[in-house]
């Protein structure tokens, strides 16, 4: 921890805002949370970093989503099933949510094959992302694409069950698949909105460089305190 006292070198870092869509198309995030990338890459070019529009071209397949809900609703399933072994009997549809009850039946109609492959396509994904990091030091993106919505907004209709984490996969594309990649990133409130609310920004860091991730965040909370909000009691 006293490393973070240290500023990082200066950095090579790349930046995006757009994601793709389910039927392949590209969208823009939110103008919230663009302004707050801007804000971040200008706080960063300060600070003697360089910083520009980088794409992560593995990003663009919309097979993304496909893949990861193969791989959760098969983690659901078991998870449920781990569960009703320890009650000594099933858990009914009632007990919980929607959307939980909709994945766990969802994973069990997915084949073997399928799990493993899913898994397959993550790595092979996994290792051309890797390849961003022998050109730049750090991927700037914001953390989700639009502010922070009202509270329910993730919840699934009984007409939709799925319906909620499909609405999450387009309020948070940026930080899902570095959950499979296993690379550090961190999320960091340096703009706030007219309305006052946080927009975060992510930082990604290559496999491994917790260090250089750590060290690059506390330069900029340095730079630009972070803003403690009070919690609604």
């Amino acid at each position: 921890l006293a490393d973070l006292a240290t500023p990082p070198r200066p950095l090579r870092i790349g930046f995006e805002t757009r994601r793709i869509m389910p039927d392949g198309q590209l969208a823009d995030s939110h103008p919230d949370c663009v302004a707050a990338v801007a804000h971040t890459a200008q706080l960063l070019t300060s600070l003697g970093h360089h910083v520009e529009h980088a794409e992560i071209a593995a990003l663009r397949d919309p097979d993304w989503v496909a893949r990861f809900l193969t791989i959760w609703a098969v983690g659901v399933t078991t998870e449920l099933d781990h569960a009703s072994r320890l009650l000594g009997r099933s858990i009914e549809p009632h007990e919980i949510e929607v959307l939980t009850y909709a994945l766990s039946e969802l994973g069990r109609m997915m084949s073997a094959s399928a799990y493993v492959d899913a898994w397959g396509w993550i790595h092979r994904a996994s290792r051309t992302i890797a390849e961003f990091w022998s050109t730049y030091d750090l991927w700037l993106t914001p953390t989700v694409t639009e502010p922070p919505p009202p509270l329910g907004t993730f919840q699934s209709p009984a007409d939709d069950p799925l319906g909620g984490i499909m609405r999450a996969a387009e309020f948070a594309p940026f930080t899902a698949p570095f959950n499979a990649t296993g690379q550090p990133a961190c999320s960091l409130p340096l703009y706030n909105n007219a309305a006052g609310l946080p927009i975060g920004v992510q930082l990604v860091a290559a496999y491994g460089r917790e260090d250089l991730l750590l060290r690059t965040a506390a330069q900029l909370e340095a730079a630009q305190p972070f803003v403690h909000h009070a919690v609604r009691r």
